[in-house]
């Protein structure tokens, strides 16, 4: 619907969010907290007329309850509802980056998955009962589904030891250049690597020699992570929330590249001790060493989380149509 008013595929010929994409896959993210406030003043020139574009639709197709999953445009969709309609933001980061991320000053019903996040909405002037507390982020259902294999025999059909501790190495859906240092500083560990769409990574990755797997895009994220001992990725919540959800502690990294919206998600690591985080990947071999070391214990901690997020959002949603009829 937006498509129409992206100022950057005007000046560029490319999407916002393939250029978002882009800068995720070759690292360019430094800064990244000066161009949200940059697309946050393109958003504000317009939203008057993104407003209406939301209002003609909803006008055909009136729904009963809009619930949002997207940051950023969240003012501009409760302006367009009618008044009457009850409006649910669903956050699917760990907190919110404001102003104007996911939490407005505005009548809305807001869905987050941690305490900060409640602490947010509270401090913006959301009363309780417009606020609703989950076990974590949404994740596919796929990830609570039961995966019994032998690991044992899984990872010898992959080429691995199945006496090795193995990590799995994830850098979302369009992968990232990091990865390729990072099979450098641990060539000699046991890895499993997911490329994504990042095809000239996975080429480079297969041409090492070296004790490790990779694999293109996949759907079967849950089975490669039953396979692995511990996640080594950027702090993403989804990243973040699938590993801990499939048993595996994470090693993330939190520096000034990192993106500003996910900088939250590394104290919440370091709080829940589930993982390592580092200043940078450079220091990735002491901290696979460290991880390896004291496995139990951050597995322990991981086991004491259980999200149950999607099937718990539903319940909430339905409830919300309940009381409004």
């Amino acid at each position: 619907m937006l498509h129409s008013l992206d100022i950057f595929r005007k000046i560029t010929g490319k999407r916002l969010e393939d250029l978002y994409n882009l800068m995720l896959a070759k690292g360019w993210t430094f800064g990244s907290a000066q161009t949200l406030v940059l697309m946050h003043r393109v958003i504000r020139l317009y939203h008057r007329p993104t407003v209406r574009m939301i209002r003609e639709y909803w006008v055909k197709n009136p729904p009963d309850l809009a619930v949002s999953i997207v940051p950023n445009f969240n003012r501009a969709m409760r302006e367009a509802l009618p008044k009457e309609t009850p409006f649910v933001t669903l956050l699917t980061d760990f907190a919110d980056f404001p102003p104007h991320f996911w939490i407005e000053q505005q009548d809305q019903f807001l869905i987050c998955g941690t305490d900060r996040a409640v602490e947010q909405a509270r401090s913006m002037g959301h009363p309780d009962e417009h606020i609703f507390r989950t076990s974590g982020m949404i994740l596919r259902p796929k990830f609570y589904d039961p995966i019994n294999i032998d690991r044992a025999a899984e990872r010898k059909k992959l080429g691995l030891d199945p006496e090795k501790p193995t990590g799995l190495v994830l850098f979302g859906g369009q992968g990232s250049s990091v990865m390729f240092e990072i099979a450098e500083r641990l060539s000699d560990r046991q890895l499993i690597f997911i490329c994504g769409r990042n095809e000239g990574l996975a080429a480079k990755l297969k041409a090492r020699p070296s004790p490790h797997f990779v694999e293109g895009f996949t759907s079967e994220i849950p089975y490669y992570m039953r396979l692995a001992d511990y996640f080594i990725g950027k702090p993403g919540p989804g990243s973040i929330s699938e590993a801990v959800a499939m048993g595996l502690p994470v090693i993330v990294e939190c520096n000034a590249w990192t993106l500003p919206q996910e900088r939250y998600n590394t104290e919440w690591v370091r709080e829940k001790n589930v993982g390592v985080v580092l200043k940078n990947f450079r220091g990735i071999r002491e901290a696979a060493d460290a991880m390896i070391a004291s496995l139990d214990t951050y597995r322990a901690a991981v086991c004491k989380i259980e999200n149950r997020a999607v099937f718990e959002i539903p319940e909430i949603l339905a409830g919300l149509l309940k009381s409004e009829r």
